[in-house]
């Protein structure tokens, strides 16, 4: 079983509203062999509590024209690790130093990464930023 298209059209979507953001490493794993909860990991990162919090309202925002609302969010108080889940697909915005602490990416490598299409145009962005 592999995750759906919608789950992948959803992950995307939230993807490229996070490089808008400038989010940093997003990364996209399939998880729906291991889970039984959700399709897609979408993981994204960023270098401070704000930028994590204007991401997740990219997110939000983004996925709210198409009709989704989270089922449940987690963490948006503190700004280090935000959990958005939209039931097929749990998106992750962590505060860079969470993201090396917790290591999501190693936890699930077994899993196949998703590709989000973001193109170059992400990778500039956050390049120009950090010059």
């Amino acid at each position: 079983m592999t995750a759906t298209e919608s789950s992948i059209a959803i992950a995307r979507t939230a993807a490229k509203a996070a490089a808008d953001k400038i989010a940093q490493d997003i990364v996209a794993m399939d998880v729906s062999e291991r889970l039984a909860l959700a399709d897609v990991f979408l993981i994204a990162s960023a270098p401070s509590e704000r930028q994590v919090n204007a991401i997740v309202d990219g997110i939000e925002e983004e996925l709210a024209k198409q009709d989704l609302r989270p089922v449940r969010r987690e963490g948006r108080s503190g700004g280090r690790w935000v959990l958005l889940d939209y039931a097929d697909v749990v998106i992750h915005v962590q505060h860079e130093e969470d993201r090396v602490f917790y290591a999501l990416e190693r936890l699930w490598k077994d899993c196949p990464v998703v590709d989000l299409q973001l193109g170059d145009d992400a990778s500039a962005k956050a390049a120009a930023v950090s010059d």
